[in-house]
């Protein structure tokens, strides 16, 4: 069991309110809140070891310097990576993607060829794949918000490049069999990207027991700052695509006639890394692996179960994502209320959740719908929160 309450005060916003009500915040596929230990690990970076990384001969470059490289080795132990050079450090899972997808294509991808996505793909992982010219072949869904197995075994054709999946939808909630369809993939001899981002919080993920060729996520998902993510790689990939930007640090040599790049993973890193925000990310990893996933789990699945006992009771209400297989996400419309008045009223309550299309413009269009209120669930949220949720909704229903 967690101790909630003891995690609660490791979140100092927590304790705010918002219009003089106490702020319950289901929002946190969008981003989560930062424990006192992130926060107090990077103004420690900043006050300590604020310097420049990899060049420096001085004191404070080699502390910083061996800070970040210990938070590449923390990712590493976190994802069960084989070696720390298979950790790229990005800006986020979009960063991550496009640079899978700038390289992958001018390796391997002509103007015909096909990258394989899912229908509940957000946004981040179908442009960038259009930018570089793909042609996206869609898996579906099924009836209950699931990924339909039987046509995307059909979908692999002569022309197909790589397939790009999320482990786990950020509309629907759905956990995606992204092992079996690795398998498949590598099947046909196709690699694999996962998006990771709403993933990482919530489940144990061992890119090696996936079989995974690229893995990715963001850390403002999973309680580290903003701005920073992770790109796994298998070292064969990372070694065949060429750099997604240039600049300083990830070359070997320059010259007006020639640059030579740098080793993995510098190769994949130009410019000046962020330094503070690696250290913060690795805080963030330490912090959500030292409570165990079974708890974890456990805790996440009840508030899950139970707010979709308490919102089931709502007449008119509508849910979107019914998978038994699913992470702490709960999307919804009420009739005749629509998301986005649903939303308004509900922050006025001091409640935050998140309403609209949520990045994923084609999932909402296959369901027919424009946007749905969406819950979404972490370590430190409650039962009593939810509460307040039921009864938030039930005062607007009164209005209408």
């Amino acid at each position: 069991m967690l101790d909630i309450q003891s995690i609660r005060a490791d979140f100092p916003i927590l304790q705010r309110k918002v219009y003089d009500k106490p702020l319950v915040y289901f929002d946190n596929a969008a981003t989560t809140q930062k424990p006192k230990q992130v926060i107090d690990r990077i103004v420690e970076g900043y006050y300590q070891t604020n310097a420049n990384i990899h060049r420096g001969v001085h004191h404070l470059s080699q502390l910083a310097t061996e800070a970040h490289e210990k938070a590449r080795d923390t990712a590493k132990e976190f994802l069960n990576a084989r070696s720390s050079s298979e950790i790229i450090f990005t800006h986020g899972t979009t960063d991550a993607i496009n640079l899978v997808a700038s390289g992958f294509s001018k390796a391997f991808i002509n103007p015909a060829d096909e990258v394989i996505v899912s229908v509940m793909e957000h946004h981040s992982n179908i442009v960038p794949w259009q930018l570089q010219g793909a042609t996206l072949k869609v898996i579906p869904l099924t009836q209950n918000g699931e990924l339909d197995l039987e046509v995307y075994a059909r979908l692999f054709s002569g022309k197909t490049r790589l397939v790009a999946l999320s482990h786990v939808s950020n509309v629907l909630g759905t956990i995606n069999p992204v092992s079996e369809m690795i398998r498949i993939a590598h099947a046909h001899n196709i690699p694999v990207l996962i998006d990771g981002a709403q993933a990482v919080a919530h489940l144990p993920v061992d890119v090696q027991a996936l079989d995974a060729d690229f893995y990715t996520f963001s850390g403002h998902k999973i309680y580290a700052p903003t701005g920073t993510g992770v790109l796994y790689g298998k070292e064969k990939w990372l070694d065949r695509i060429p750099p997604y930007q240039g600049g300083g640090e990830m070359i070997a040599s320059v010259s007006f006639e020639k640059t030579t790049f740098n080793e993995l993973p510098y190769k994949f890193e130009a410019g000046t890394p962020d330094f503070i925000g690696s250290t913060g990310l690795a805080e963030a990893l330490r912090y959500v692996s030292s409570f165990g996933w079974e708890p974890i789990h456990n805790h996440e699945t009840m508030l899950l179960k139970y707010a979709s006992e308490r919102l089931n009771s709502i007449k008119g209400i509508r849910f979107f994502g019914q998978s038994p297989c699913k992470s702490g996400v709960l999307s919804f419309l009420i009739d005749p209320v629509h998301h986005y008045d649903m939303g308004m009223l509900l922050d006025r309550m001091g409640i935050a959740v998140r309403t609209g299309h949520h990045c994923a413009e084609p999932l909402m269009r296959s369901l027919g719908i424009e946007g749905t209120v969406r819950a979404s669930f972490a370590l430190y949220n409650t039962t009593d929160e939810i509460e307040l949720l039921i009864g938030g909704i039930g005062q607007i229903m009164k209005l209408f």
